[in-house]
C-alpha cells in the first residue's frame, strides 16, 4: 500500500484545535526531543484533524498532545534508553500533567485510529528510515524481499508506487 502524503492541511473547523495542539507538541519537542519529532507530531495532528469525525473534536488539549507525543514515541522507540533522543513514558505524562492511564489511553486511541505500529514506515523518523527494515520490505511474486537487494527495475517500480521511501544508491 502506498504511503500517505504528509500534510499539515486541516479542515477550517479544526484549524483552532490544530493550532492549539501543535503549539503544545512543538514546545514539548523543542524542549525535550527534536525537530524531527515535532514535524511528525504536526503531520499526525493534521491527519487526526482530517478524520471524520475527528477524535480531537472533544477532550482536553494537553491529553491529546500527550497522546500524540506518546504515539509517535512508541513507533520510534523513544522509551528505549539506547536511542537518541529518549525519555520515559512517565516523564511525558508528568510533563503534560496527565495520569498514566489517560496518556496511554489517548496514545492507544490514536494508534488504533491511524493503524500505527512500532517501526511503522509511515510514522518513522526520517533519520531512522535507513535502519527500519519495514520501510524496505516489498512483495515480488508472492515473496517478501528487501527492496535494497532487488534489481534496479524493481526498485524503481516500488519507488514510483510509493512502496519504498527513496531509490537506494546504485552499487
Amino acid at each position: 500500500m502506498p504511503k500517505p502524503t504528509k500534510s499539515e492541511n486541516v479542515p477550517e473547523p479544526m484549524r483552532a484545535k490544530f493550532e492549539e495542539l501543535i503549539h503544545l507538541t512543538d514546545n514539548f519537542c523543542k524542549e525535550h526531543l527534536d525537530d524531527e519529532y515535532a514535524q511528525l507530531c504536526r503531520y499526525l495532528t493534521a491527519a487526526l484533524c482530517r478524520k471524520r469525525p475527528s477524535p480531537l473534536a472533544s477532550g482536553k488539549a494537553n491529553t491529546w498532545a500527550c497522546g500524540i507525543i506518546h504515539a509517535i514515541g512508541t513507533v520510534n522507540f523513544l522509551f528505549d534508553s539506547s536511542q537518541t533522543p529518549h525519555m520515559k513514558a512517565t516523564d511525558i505524562y508528568e510533563l503534560f500533567g496527565v495520569g498514566q492511564s489517560t496518556g496511554q489511553g489517548k496514545s492507544k486511541q490514536i494508534r488504533d485510529v491511524m493503524k500505527m505500529h512500532q517501526m511503522d514506515p509511515n510514522w518513522s523518523l526520517p533519520s531512522m528510515i535507513d535502519r527500519n527494515p519495514m520501510a524496505w520490505m516489498i512483495s515480488v511474486n508472492g515473496f517478501i524481499i528487501d527492496a535494497r537487494q532487488a534489481p534496479r527495475a524493481i526498485q524503481e517500480e516500488a519507488f514510483q508506487k510509493g512502496f519504498i521511501p527513496y531509490l537506494p544508491e546504485e552499487s
